[in-house]
């Protein structure tokens, strides 16, 4: 029997307001955040991914202080190994996960920020994946061990004890860690120590191949933890018809472009992910049914590099296609964020509750005939 399905949002972690032209919480404070987080628990939502780097507040202590003001909000805190020590990161997010009853949820983070700045320094691509591979390695060995020492290329403990120790949740010992990366290196780390690889919005072609190409590395090198599961974080924009959908995506790109012109080829993003995500343009501007690609002309990064556009039950239907595939974590957005948790909460989940793809494809089709 698959894995069910979890459904986790966005929270813009941003001091100056705007994030993807979201206007509607300009204003960063405890308060505002405290919003999101009560939304979400109150549309249906299992969490939120809250993004990191260097010129944003402190990402953990964010998510310590929206768990200690919900109930079941679970956060998806972004972390980067130089920015923590494994053993002070494995301490901080044991004591959180022990005082949330077993809510926290972890995003590796290996990509670009301001090293400088917090006094981290990397080499080059080997070096920093062989780093993270280390650090996911010894945090999971300090939630589940005692007594831990370890002496690897770059970090070390002796006879190192987390307390508290995690309290074991049925099948789930420790909390979940996430990591994203495209790239041969990223692949191979994902392989062997990741929980949950998530993916950008690629078309389902894409996503098929990379899920094959993990499961056969975990196969050939020797994975020895329970299997990798597959999550997607891409950018949904719903509305109440397909039309209505289509005209306000096509107005926001236009606003983008307004904004930001066409995305100087010469000076894109250097991340192998980011870089399949803007190439995707060249195949079309809507690829699959509703994947739409021109926002990543005019400025969208990352997950809002591509989107799924449509009604309601459009994008539900894409998103199944999805998890038809082995997607089992969704990490969805759009602005205006509050109310677009709102509105998908409402709309948008329950459709992705039910059958399969297939499942409701063969039952579409018994429906028109005869």
């Amino acid at each position: 029997m698959s894995n069910p399905s979890e459904f986790l949002w966005y929270i813009p972690n941003q001091v100056e307001g705007g994030h993807r032209g979201d206007t509607s919480d300009d204003n960063w404070s405890l308060e505002t955040l405290t919003r999101h987080a009560e939304a979400l628990e109150q549309h249906g939502w299992g969490g939120a991914l809250i993004g990191t780097g260097w010129g944003r507040p402190d990402t953990f202590t964010v998510a310590a202080a929206l768990t200690a003001r919900t109930k079941t909000f679970e956060p998806l805190i972004a972390i980067r190994p130089g920015y923590w020590r494994p053993a002070n990161f494995a301490s901080a997010a044991a004591t959180l996960d022990e005082v949330s009853g077993g809510r926290v949820r972890i995003n590796i983070v290996s990509g670009q920020d301001n090293l400088a700045a917090y006094g981290d320094s990397e080499g080059d691509q080997a070096h920093r994946y062989a780093r993270t591979k280390e650090f996911m390695r010894l945090v999971r060995r300090l939630w589940t061990e005692e007594a831990v020492t370890f002496d690897g290329a770059h970090f070390q403990v002796a006879g190192s004890t987390v307390v508290p120790r995690i309290t074991p949740r049925g099948a789930r010992l420790h909390p979940r860690l996430y990591f994203g990366g495209a790239s041969e290196a990223a692949e191979r780390v994902a392989a062997t120590d990741a929980d949950v690889q998530l993916f950008w919005g690629e078309p389902l072609d894409g996503v098929g191949d990379r899920i094959a190409r993990l499961k056969r590395l975990s196969r050939d090198l020797d994975r020895d933890l329970p299997p990798l599961e597959f999550g997607l974080r891409i950018t949904t924009l719903v509305r109440d018809t397909t039309e209505q959908a289509w005209a306000d995506a096509e107005a926001k790109v236009d606003e983008m472009a307004k904004q930001h012109g066409t995305v100087d080829q010469h000076r894109r993003a250097p991340a192998v992910g980011q870089q399949r995500l803007l190439d995707l343009h060249a195949r079309g501007e809507v690829l699959d049914d509703n994947l739409y690609t021109a926002p990543g002309r005019y400025g969208g990064g990352g997950a809002g590099t591509t989107w799924l556009v449509g009604s309601a039950a459009d994008v539900a239907s894409s998103l199944r296609k999805y998890r038809d595939l082995g997607i089992t974590h969704f990490v969805l957005s759009d602005t205006p964020y509050l109310p677009e948790i709102r509105r998908q909460g409402d709309h948008l989940l329950p459709l992705l509750r039910d059958a399969p793809a297939a499942a409701t494809e063969r039952r579409h089709d018994r429906e028109h005939v005869g």
